[in-house]
């Protein structure tokens, strides 16, 4: 009886575990775009692979970029990104708060859309 039990709770912790991911992961804290120049974007990691980038944002000529750094989950948007760089981009993302692993990417924002700004 106190292993049936003990199992129990274990399968309700690990269930609570997953239902925290599934929402951490699905759940956006926030949306939007930023604009500016993709200086950097490299898939890394030891066991997750993931894309890591980072955006300059320039405000006023002659000012020191503020840098913008994102995670893309897509493999075909991070090739829209290798493809656009050098030239001003607009990246839509999305915000998410608590991921508790890096295996989803090493930031909270997730570029989800690239679009080059003419």
């Amino acid at each position: 009886m106190r292993l049936i039990r003990w199992l129990i709770g274990l399968g309700v912790v690990i269930g609570l575990v997953a239902l925290y991911f599934a929402i951490a992961v699905n759940w956006s804290y926030s949306s939007g775009e930023r604009a500016g120049w993709v200086q950097k974007l490299s898939k890394k990691g030891w066991l997750c692979k993931t894309w890591e980038g980072e955006l300059a944002m320039v405000s006023i000529p002659g000012t020191a970029p503020e840098i913008f750094a994102f995670s893309v989950r897509d493999d075909a948007v991070a090739e829209r990104i290798n493809t656009s760089l050098g030239r001003r981009v607009a990246l839509s993302y999305e915000q998410h708060k608590g991921i508790p692993t890096t295996c989803f990417g090493e930031t909270e924002y997730f570029v989800d859309n690239v679009k080059v700004v003419e």
